[in-house]
């Protein structure tokens, strides 16, 4: 291997590397991926990884933010996720999230699925804007939860 290829996260056969992560995922939640996740294919639906990220998000906002799902007061205005590996059935899966930017009104996630042997099988990240249902607007996000987040994610003002 050639130290331009080592650079590069590439082996002599050429395929990408994935690196293990630098971001500390402080939350992890365990996600079984389910018979009826397959598809032709023999593996778990491209949409699915959006459905176990979904989970673990809604178990964070309950565990950190202190809030159910009947009390989530955001929108989803964005999600990039990138594919690394194929996720198979029977399989249990680590989903691990973080907020990795905290604003006025919006904040930011980035997440990494792990299948059971450690591989990532998919990452990417995600962009949630405070939402005021009843008045249908955006709205600032709140203090108290800004304060539950950063003091998990060891993060701003906390």
């Amino acid at each position: 291997m050639t130290q331009a290829q080592a650079k590069q996260g590439r082996d002599s056969e050429g395929p990408v590397k994935d690196a293990p992560s630098p971001i500390v995922y402080r939350f992890h939640h365990t996600v079984d991926v389910r018979f009826r996740d397959l598809d032709s294919m023999g593996h778990a639906h491209h949409t699915l990884p959006l459905v176990y990220l979904e989970e673990a998000r809604a178990a964070y906002w309950r565990d950190v933010a202190g809030r159910e799902a009947d009390r989530i007061d955001y929108v989803m205005a964005g999600i990039t996720i990138r594919f690394h590996k194929r996720i198979r059935w029977p399989g249990r899966l680590d989903v691990a999230v973080r907020v990795s930017r905290l604003g006025g009104k919006s904040f930011d996630m980035a997440f990494e699925i792990r299948d059971g042997q450690g591989d990532v099988v998919a990452s990417g990240t995600t962009t949630q804007v405070a939402y005021d249902y009843a008045a249908e607007r955006t709205m600032a996000l709140d203090t108290e939860t800004r304060r539950r987040i950063e003091e998990f994610e060891g993060i701003g003002g906390a």
